[in-house]
């Protein structure tokens, strides 16, 4: 009988303060810190990187947009081309249109899909499941399919050239905000609707004085996600409206050309850029609510 010879098992490093698990050390914290944030600084560039280039084809002439091969810095940068693109049209004239339709909508469609959100969370009634899957349903249904036949209908009403498509999509809610404030509104404690209830009020009253008050982030989610629709929304505005009603999405597509109605896509970038700087600075401001908004729809 021959014995056999056993490696004696290697001691796990333990902390000498605590005896547990020692912590890793500062080098490999730093190395995989540095791939982190060289993963994020891609990923950053990655999403940046259209939005760059529509700021460097506004600098550069026409010829430098159609040069071959690709000039991807212009020899001569063309300031002068953002103060063209906002001269040679009622810039401001449009935006405003732009920014009048885009509140009310967002306005209107928040506290309409709280609203709805409200009653599907809070509500026991007769096929409210069968009511919800329905509505979520209905976000799988492009745009076009409805587009024709609403235009027929607010052509009907004598709507068309108006805002009121607008502000009667507004109370009629969005699926998709309705199911973030029911997400949010059914994770909130049973025992305030209760206490409510005892107290006298009212479900109306528990809407507005408890549960609207407590959902502020989503408020503010759904009010930049609405406005972003409707600012960048261009079919809607191009089959309502006139020229003169018209948004600044319309405008930028369809105004800056040449005699022969070749666009001009220098200053269309130009414009690009300004149009698209106020949804930059709406989500900057309201960051904060959007993300809190986003991650805490559907926690208990």
């Amino acid at each position: 009988m021959t014995a056999t010879s056993q490696s004696p098992s290697r001691p796990a490093a333990t902390s000498p303060a605590s005896g547990g698990p020692a912590p890793r050390s500062a080098p490999r914290i730093r190395v995989d810190r540095l791939v982190l944030y060289t993963v994020l600084v891609a990923i950053t560039g990655l999403f940046l990187g259209p939005f760059g280039w529509l700021v460097v084809s506004g600098l550069k002439t026409p010829a430098d947009l159609a040069a071959s091969p690709v000039r991807w810095l212009p020899p001569h940068v063309q300031w002068h081309n953002f103060a063209d693109a906002f001269n040679l049209v009622d810039f401001l004239g449009y935006a405003r249109n732009s920014l009048v339709i885009a509140l009310i909508y967002a306005t209107l469609v928040t506290f309409s899909s709280a609203w709805v959100g409200f009653g599907f969370a809070r509500l026991e009634a007769p096929g409210k499941k069968t009511l919800f899957g329905i509505l979520l349903g209905s976000m799988m249904l492009p745009q076009m399919v409805t587009l024709l036949p609403t235009y027929l209908i607010f052509a009907k009403l004598g709507m068309v050239d108006t805002y009121w498509p607008w502000v009667l999509w507004g109370l009629a809610s969005a699926p998709y905000l309705v199911f973030l404030f029911r997400q949010f509104f059914a994770g909130l404690p049973r025992e305030l609707e209760e206490a409510a209830i005892i107290d006298g009020c009212g479900y109306s009253a528990i809407f507005w004085r408890i549960f609207l008050p407590q959902s502020w982030p989503v408020i503010a989610a759904s009010f930049v996600i609405a406005f972003t629709w409707t600012w960048g929304d261009y079919i809607a505005p191009q089959l309502l409206l006139s020229t003169d009603r018209t948004t600044l999405a319309v405008a930028v597509m369809s105004t800056y050309v040449t005699s022969a109605g070749t666009p001009v896509t220098n200053l269309q970038a130009a414009a690009s850029v300004m149009y698209v700087v106020p949804i930059l600075l709406i989500f900057l401001i309201a960051q904060r609510g959007f993300v809190a908004g986003m991650s805490t729809t559907g926690l208990k």
